[in-house]
């Protein structure tokens, strides 16, 4: 797997545990009294305070580690040298490469259809000879 495909993954996996980790928050938290105009929620088990609070440090830890190794594959990337006009200058290069490998292929493309055609044709002539030299039974 190539470099950028890595950081496109490691990219990802850090937005999934951004996402888990802030739904598993929201899910999970203790309700809390948001006005002395309403009634005290419920009061929640001592156990399952301890558990909740232990959740994010989990969750941090899990993301931090993903965040740093996004990071150490950004780093691992080769240096552009030259500057931006050297890069700028290899692009339309790759470019008019790709182009012309392009043509060649729908060439080649073009000459397999037409052979493709004539094997047909013959396969449906050798068919048709075939089929009239068969006596019926």
């Amino acid at each position: 797997m190539d470099i950028i495909a890595q950081l496109q993954e490691q990219a990802s996996k850090i937005a999934y545990l951004a996402f888990n980790t802030v739904g598993t928050l929201q899910r999970d938290a203790p309700p809390a009294q948001l006005s002395a105009d309403y009634p005290n929620p419920p009061a929640v088990p001592a156990e399952t305070v301890a558990a909740v609070a232990e959740q994010p440090k989990v969750m941090a830890a899990a993301l931090v580690q993903a965040v740093k190794q996004f990071d150490a594959l950004v780093a691992a990337l080769p240096i552009a040298e030259g500057g931006e006009e050297v890069q700028c200058k290899r692009i339309a290069e790759l470019q008019a490469e790709n182009e012309e490998i392009g043509k060649e292929l729908q060439r080649e493309l073009d000459a397999t259809e037409i052979e493709l055609k004539q094997v047909r044709e013959l396969f449906h002539m050798a068919a048709d000879n075939c089929l009239r030299l068969k006596s019926p039974s």
